[in-house]
């Protein structure tokens, strides 16, 4: 029983740490995980932490959230991937925490869900529209309390007093893309991923 628990431990290791470098490569490789669309940046990289996270748990989803995350913030100082990542992703609570966060309401909203519905795909498509919106929400409120500046604003190339309705905006056309990303890709990779790693 023992082995068959090491074997088991090992396999989610093999995983996580699988899913670990394909959100450093989309991070690093340019399109391929952000697509610069004006002063921001259009992001795929939750696809990945939201599959983590329904298919190894929330904590694991957590992990690769959080070494998103830590990129993001450490290129904000040395390789920004827009012209606002400087501005803004230096701090952690704007760059780390939201990314640590998908992992954790993608994961336990899909264990809840299943757990009281048993339906296994719905579940699955609720978790990635509120992971992928935990991302916007929480990303775009927090540049919104912490840089409420004009320096910020003439970013998005508006007045301090219009930042609400430019980042409003942004909500429905990137967050809602995103969202709607994250609805149709995780559900597709995590299901029959799912299946695999729960056969082991």
């Amino acid at each position: 029983m023992t082995k068959l628990r090491k074997k088991k431990s090992t396999y989610h290791i093999s995983i996580l740490a699988i899913l670990t470098a394909i959100i450093i490569l989309q991070d690093f490789i340019p399109m391929l995980g952000n697509i610069p669309i004006g002063p921001l940046s259009l992001t795929t990289l939750h696809v990945t932490v939201i599959i983590t996270a329904i298919v190894l748990g929330p904590v694991d989803g957590a992990i690769v959230g959080g070494v998103w995350g830590v990129l993001t913030w450490i290129r904000a100082f040395v390789f920004p991937s827009s012209p606002l990542a400087p501005l803004v992703f230096v701090n952690p609570l704007v760059s780390v925490l939201p990314r640590i966060m998908i992992g954790l309401v993608a994961g336990w909203t899909f264990i809840i869900l299943f757990k009281f519905f048993k339906h296994l795909l719905s579940s699955m498509v609720i978790a990635s529209i509120l992971g992928a919106l935990t991302n916007t929400i929480l990303v775009l409120g927090f540049i919104y309390i912490f840089y409420h500046t004009p320096e910020v604003a003439k970013l998005y190339g508006v007045n301090v007093s219009n930042l609400f309705k430019a980042l409003s905006a942004i909500f429905v056309t990137n967050g809602l893309a995103e969202m709607v990303l994250a609805a149709i890709i995780a559900p597709m990779i995590a299901m029959p991923l799912r299946k695999i790693y729960q056969k082991r």
